[in-house]
């Protein structure tokens, strides 16, 4: 759970774009096949927090319908129905655009608006859709793999598929901004990049401004991308000179759930999982059984752990020990962020821990999952 969360650029783009050929006004005409008579809703889409609004109302009469709306700028409009929970999304990029459809067969295929940058945006989706679901399919089946306990070497082997399918989906998208001709469909294609690593993005982002410079909403993005690399990379200074592997782990002196003061540095001579997390925090939570599972299997070689918590509630602090059976010596300042354990270890999220050995130097950080017991029986055979 991020302390500070970086601010995800295609959530707070408003879908406003300079359209040449438009000089505001649109119409858009439809042809829907198997529907009812009803009302019908032309709506304009924003990516921020702002709900849909509707431009226009209409009534689809024997399956056929017209509305009109002004959009100086191209944009991400959407057909919505009054009796279906079916919408259709499109670019105000002619000032004529006509939509057919048959609401019996509702898949990507099937609406078609008959402009270019609608043809577009159908075939990005469509494309991604595919991709999508072969990167989930293979998660999938990595995961009953994982259950089932098979063996490492095919393990192994459908992880390097995965890992595979993974970069070449960034890739794609990667490649999809930095070429794409219709500026919608750029910051469409930005609204798939969570996950990819915003340094990945700076080549296309960076090109959006010399390929539509007249782009409001591009100067925009632009602006809104360096801003987000500059306090990257103001965490990224912070963070020199804070502990890695190989250094000393800091001292840290809190009180404990008695309110007694109890220091890192009295566990010296054991290997130690300094454990950061908190009562609050669902993924620490989801973690803790893994921790204790390891605490059950090497307390008795030579290791034990030291939860630090960024709790400010003393009760719920004590209540989540007890819930998730965390039987080890637990610290904290009751601070919350303000924690002095967050300066000196340097993270910003939780769950986050570092593992220490008996000389109190750091030999590993972020141990997850089986990471944890795999490094654990490396160390203590």
């Amino acid at each position: 759970m991020k302390k500070n969360i970086l601010l995800i650029i295609a959530t707070l783009l408003l879908f406003s774009c300079n359209n040449k050929s438009s000089s505001g006004k649109f119409t858009l005409t439809g042809e829907l096949k198997n529907a009812p008579d009803q009302k019908i809703y032309l709506e304009e889409l924003f990516f921020s927090q702002k709900a849909p609004e509707v431009l226009d109302t209409a009534d689809l009469v024997n399956g056929k319908f017209s509305a009109t709306a002004i959009g100086a700028e191209q944009g991400l409009y959407r057909i919505r129905l009054e009796k279906a929970s079916t919408g259709f999304i499109f670019i105000n990029d002619n000032s004529q655009i006509n939509l057919t459809a048959d609401l019996t067969k509702m898949d990507l295929n099937g609406p078609t608006f008959n402009t270019a940058a609608n043809a577009l945006l159908k075939n990005f989706m469509i494309s991604m859709d595919g991709k999508r679901t072969t990167l989930m399919n293979q998660s999938a089946k990595l995961d009953t793999m994982k259950a089932q306990k098979a063996a490492d070497s095919l393990l192994t082997i459908e992880s390097d598929i995965f890992e595979g399918l993974s970069s070449s989906y960034k890739n794609y998208l990667v490649q999809y901004i930095d070429t794409v001709s219709n500026p919608v469909m750029a910051l469409f294609a930005l609204g798939y990049t969570r996950g990819i690593d915003p340094l990945q993005l700076q080549k296309p982002v960076s090109s959006l401004a010399t390929r539509f410079p007249k782009h409001q909403a591009i100067a925009t993005i632009v602006a809104q991308y360096n801003e987000m690399l500059v306090k990257m990379q103001q965490q990224n200074e912070a963070k020199k000179g804070m502990p890695q592997v190989g250094s000393m782990a800091p001292d840290i002196t809190m009180n404990d759930t008695n309110d007694k003061p109890f220091s890192l540095s009295q566990l010296r001579g054991k290997y130690v999982l300094v454990d950061f997390w908190a009562s609050w925090c669902m993924p620490c939570r989801g973690e803790n059984p893994n921790v204790v599972a390891a605490y059950n299997k090497f307390k008795d070689k030579n290791f034990t752990v030291l939860g630090v918590s960024l709790d400010d509630d003393k009760a719920a602090w004590l209540k989540a020990i007890a819930d998730d059976k965390l039987t080890w010596k637990h610290i904290s300042d009751l601070k919350k962020w303000s924690s002095a354990a967050v300066p000196l270890y340097g993270f910003d999220g939780i769950p986050y821990n570092v593992l220490i050995d008996p000389q109190g130097k750091i030999i590993a950080v972020s141990l997850r999952e089986e990471a944890l017991q795999n490094k654990l029986a490396e160390l203590l055979k």
